[in-house]
């Protein structure tokens, strides 16, 4: 239970060490050099200090705010001087499309105002799902740096005309001479623009098409091939799961594209069953990180677990090898048979053998959780093409490259044998979105559309065709994919048309087609199912035993960020300032390390006073191949065992201050994810990185989160005083101990009146994503700080998302009686920190009906609203940061320095196209403020206004805020709780229902539920 537990965020909170309380009392760790800017006495009268300076020091009085606010600047407004027809001022217009990148692939919606683009979200109708990196991708529709602007032959501009003309010249030239030409792409996962390519290549014979995905999942693809000859990945449905068993799969990250929204549904408590999910795994992941029971285990011994288990599950007797954790393997061939249909067994190892093995178990179990025929379209790379390429390249067979919006010379592991290659290419030509190493190195460059100014079309899986429409007139001279290729082929139809028409006739059997592209999608009926072929799997599981006696020195994991992903968008500072789930570090990637090997080699992850925490570097060695790179010591990682992410490290073309990590693609070799005979070694240097996992902490403070079994759950009540695990909290009054919720300091308001929001927060449905983050920063114009900032604690996110270590450990009363000193008991935890589970919790503005930060602000610049939302009156704050103080929660900003327009920092609010993504509903905020979650006040009053306009009262759950429609998993609810009809209503009165901090009586209009995990006890 909750009170047994102690959580921490780092290893340093353990040994209890004095900057951890140094930090939770004090803001200001470092002193302020006040003698600096006021000077002596005798020199005073020289200073150079400013009156604002001068009171941001002295304090301030509600002149100084009167003068303060007189501060702002005047700038020239252009008006219409003739309204388009179809856009009113004011008025949001959402638009339904999808994103496909090559590595992102989303149903989505986009509000646009005054016909910018400015936020996507999910398209729920569509089963649509979003992540940080598709929530952040609005942004890079602005990348003024990145993006090409114009059609190039040898780096000189050239118009279009000439360009297709040129290349139509040699590319009818290479036809005659039936010399080999390549389409190189991504995976498209697009019907029209397939028959497209087919089309151009029945008009050029020599042309073949090749796909090629940066971070591969070819193994999966070829598995599938082989068991049931169609060449894509299986869908899992984990809503309908009894027992889920994971090898390496990262299956709430990257993994298929993730599966947090069927893996939730199936793990509702209320319902009274839960899917019980192991996980084996080495990098603590975003689904170990969730998994009911996380079994530490480094990727050789996966192997090994997985071939233990295949022979368990389906009788075969193949040569394998003891494990450390054959006790658990043996436990999870149990609980799979017993679980029958309702089991499913997944792997993230991308070896085909490893792959066919796991299908071959679901297969055993006769798994209905395993979808092989609505399968998925969104990972199409094939190795093998891409490797004959490279040598066809080299040895001068192919004439010509054309490259569709890929980057082999950055993420290629032999990178430079593709560069060698295309120099020995007579006709190079890049069509793409964005200028990269691969761009640079063609002759002629053809900027592409982004997918927000493009007509398309997508079928992500067998079920689902989805359209895409442009939300924005181009902002560059840029030219679809598509409309080339047709012009290439002699086609003179525009892509809009050659769509609608391929849409009308092969998809939409009848349907409208206007009804289609205003819905987003259209759903569609398998009609053949896929049966499984007669193989034996046993020699692949024998293949994979003789893989897995290779290993050898420490073995690498390779693995992608939940926020940059294969590196597509490292230009984009949103997702480079957000914090990683796991590690909470941002701007850098790094070489995890678990703490026993850490001690064994000396590494040591030092934390300044300021909560700023440095690491040692390390060159890391593996096939002929080296890397120098930070090391964070990682709770949870499997000793002997590292891990390095993708998709960092890039350089060309990008600002400076995106420049950053290192870049893990060489290490990548034959696109295997987990690399055997690694050495590491310790170098000189200190890296700083720039973390928040120790910085704004309320950690010693007791039911923060709460935490029960599913067992506890269905048979122990809930506020027992003694064995509850949701006890409320109890304060001594009149020498007797009372419910803290019954005392109270303050008269009660009426709040039954007019609407009063609250949020709920499932802490059983987060799954950590942080979708809701760059959510907050879009739809709010939060600022981006860079790395510097966010190093001491100066990072701007108004919502975050706390990462909890806990671990069990003897009470407080045990401990005592057992003489132990604390300091003794926290000792213990370090062997807890080998594999401690792992909670988050979304940590915003709580909204206290009875706010702290309210009651001592001394110019009354937050102050509480009628609707329940605590309000900040920018031009009236003058940055005392009194409240900041008084904030048990830790969750307001202080503007340091002003964001936008400003050369020091260079980011999206210092350009005019990065302006172009604010949101015009909220004001951009002035250095000398504080800011912090306003509950998207701009969306309710909105919401409020249109109904007023339409003369109706507001719908049941109508009410939204930015996180809360972002939330894939819909672990954020928001509404008003004077509608008896709206979800949170009922939420806010559930027997998980708490708030943080509940006995400081602030009285939180945000409410927590408490997060249940299945123990396999129920």
């Amino acid at each position: 239970m909750a009170s047994d537990k102690k959580y921490w965020k780092s290893v340093e909170e353990l040994t209890n060490s004095s900057f951890v309380e140094t930090l939770s009392k004090n803001e200001f760790v470092q002193e302020i050099p006040t003698d600096t800017f006021l000077g002596d006495k005798e020199t005073l009268a020289n200073s150079s200090t400013s009156r604002r300076d001068f009171l941001k020091y002295v304090g301030f009085t509600t002149a100084a705010a009167t003068l303060a606010a007189c501060e702002g600047p005047v700038k020239k407004s252009i008006p219409y001087v003739v309204k388009p027809n179809d856009i009113i001022a004011g008025v949001a217009d959402w638009y339904a499309t999808s994103m496909a990148d090559g590595y992102d692939f989303a149903n989505i919606l986009v509000k646009t105002r005054e016909g910018r683009p400015i936020q996507i979200m999910p398209n729920k109708d569509a089963n649509g799902t979003t992540s940080a990196r598709v929530q952040a991708a609005v942004l890079s529709l602005y990348d003024e740096k990145l993006r090409l602007k114009n059609p190039t032959k040898a780096g000189e501009k050239i118009s279009w005309a000439d360009a297709d003309k040129e290349i139509g010249a040699v590319l009818n030239k290479l036809k005659d001479a039936n010399t080999p030409v390549v389409l190189l792409t991504g995976t498209l996962a697009s019907p029209s623009t397939e028959r497209i390519i087919q089309e151009f290549i029945v008009a050029y014979p020599n042309v073949t098409h090749v796909i090629y995905d940066a971070v591969s999942e070819s193994a999966a693809a070829d598995a599938m091939l082989a068991m049931y000859g169609k060449r894509a990945l299986p869908k899992y449905h984990l809503d309908k799961a009894a027992t889920i068993v994971s090898f390496g799969a990262d299956f709430l990250g990257d993994f298929h594209g993730g599966f947090e929204k069927q893996y939730v549904a199936g793990r509702k408590p209320e319902t009274g069953s839960m899917s019980y999910h192991v996980q084996f795994e080495s990098n603590m992941s975003l689904t170990g990180a969730n998994a009911d029971k996380r079994i530490v285990t480094k990727p050789s011994d996966q192997l090994f677990a997985l071939i233990n288990l295949f022979n368990a599950i389906t009788g075969s007797n193949v040569p394998s090898k003891a494990t450390p954790v054959d006790a658990q393997v043996k436990q999870m061939a149990s609980e799979l048979k017993k679980a029958g249909s309702k089991g499913v067994v997944m792997t993230g190892i991308n070896d085909k053998n490893a792959q066919l093995v796991a299908l071959a178990i679901n297969k055993a179990l006769n798994s209905e959780i395993v979808d092989v025929n609505n399968t998925l379209n969104i990972r199409q790379g094939n190795e093998a093409d891409v490797n004959q390429l490279i040598k066809d390249m080299n040895a001068g067979k192919i004439g010509g490259l054309l490259s569709y919006n890929v980057n082999p010379m950055y993420s290629l592991p032999n990178a430079t044998e593709f560069a060698n290659g295309l120099k020995k290419v007579s006709l190079t030509v890049a069509l793409s979105t964005e200028n990269n190493e691969t761009v640079n190195a063609s002759n002629y460059v053809l900027p592409t559309s982004h997918f927000l100014e493009s007509w398309g079309d997508t079928q992500f899986d067998e079920v689902t065709y989805g359209l895409m429409q442009p939300t924005i007139q181009p902002l560059f001279s840029t030219r679809q994919l598509q409309d080339t290729l047709l012009g290439w082929s002699g086609n003179t139809t525009k892509y809009y048309d050659y769509l609608k028409a391929f849409a009308s006739t092969t998809i939409l059997n009848g349907s409208s087609w206007n009804t289609a592209l205003h819905n987003g999608f259209f759903t569609r009926e398998i009609t053949t199912a896929t049966i499984a072929s007669e193989i034996s799997v046993t020699a692949a599981a024998m293949q994979l035993s003789n893989t897995a006696k290779k290993a050898s020195g420490f073995e690498l994991q390779l693995y992608t960020k939940t926020g940059l992903g294969d590196g597509k968008q490292a230009n984009n500072p949103w997702l480079q300032e957000f914090p990683d789930p796991i590690t909470r570090v941002s701007w850098d990637n790094y070489l995890t390390m678990s703490i026993a090997d850490a001690k064994q080699l000396g590494f040591t992850n030092p934390v300044k006073d300021n909560g700023a925490i440095d690491g040692d570097y390390a060159k890391v060695s593996v096939n002929g191949k080296e890397v120098i790179v930070p090391v964070m010591i990682q709770p949870g990682q499997a000793k002997g065992s590292v891990g390095l992410s993708l998709g960092f490290g890039r350089t060309f073309g990008l600002k400076e201050e995106m420049q950053v990590g290192v870049n893990a693609y060489p290490l990548y070799v034959n696109a295997n994810n987990i690399q055997f005979g690694v050495t590491i070694e310790k170098v000189s240097g200190t890296h700083q990185f720039a973390c928040t996992q120790v910085q704004k902490t309320i950690a010693g403070r007791h039911d923060i989160l709460k935490v029960a079994s599913l067992k506890e759950y269905k048979t122990v009540d809930p506020k027992d005083h003694h064995h509850g695990w949701n006890k409320p909290s109890y304060v001594s009054y009149d020498h007797k101990e009372v419910e803290a919720n019954t005392i109270d300091l303050w008269d009660e308001h009426n709040r039954e009146l007019g609407h009063h929001f609250n949020l709920s927060i499932d802490l059983t449905s987060c799954t950590g994503c942080g979708a809701c983050v760059v959510a907050c920063h879009a739809e709010n114009n939060v600022p981006v700080v860079g790395k510097r900032e966010v190093r001491v604690g100066r990072d701007m996110h108004w919502l975050r998302i706390d990462r909890y270590y806990s671990s069990e450990v003897e009470s407080r009363e045990d401990a005592k009686e057992l003489g132990l000193s604390r300091a003794k008991m926290y000792e213990g935890l370090e062997t807890e920190a080998e594999n401690p589970e792992v909670t988050f919790q979304p940590m915003m503005c709580q909204h206290c009906n009875h706010a702290p930060c309210e009651t001592v602000c001394p110019v009354a610049a937050t102050t509480h609203g009628r609707q329940g939302q605590n309000q900040m009156t920018y031009n009236r704050c003058v940055g005392t940061r009194y409240c900041a103080n008084n904030c048990p929660y830790r969750v307001r900003r202080f503007n340091w320095f002003n964001y936008a327009n400003n050369n020091e920092f260079d980011f999206n609010m210092n350009n005019e196209y990065g302006k172009m993504v604010l949101n015009p509903d909220v004001v951009v905020r002035s250095r000398g403020v504080m800011e912090k979650c306003s509950m998207c006040i701009q969306m309710t009053q909105a919401t409020i206004l249109k109904a007023k306009k339409e003369g109706r009262a507001v719908n049941t759950d109508e009410f939204e805020t930015a996180c809360s429609s972002a939330c894939t998993t819909g672990a954020l609810v928001f509404g008003d709780v004077n509608n008896k009809q709206d979800k949170v209503t009922a939420l806010a009165k559930d027997k998980r229902a708490y708030n943080v901090l509940d006995y400081l009586q602030t009285k939180p209009n945000v409410i927590y539920q408490v997060k249940i995990k299945n123990t396999n006890e129920a």
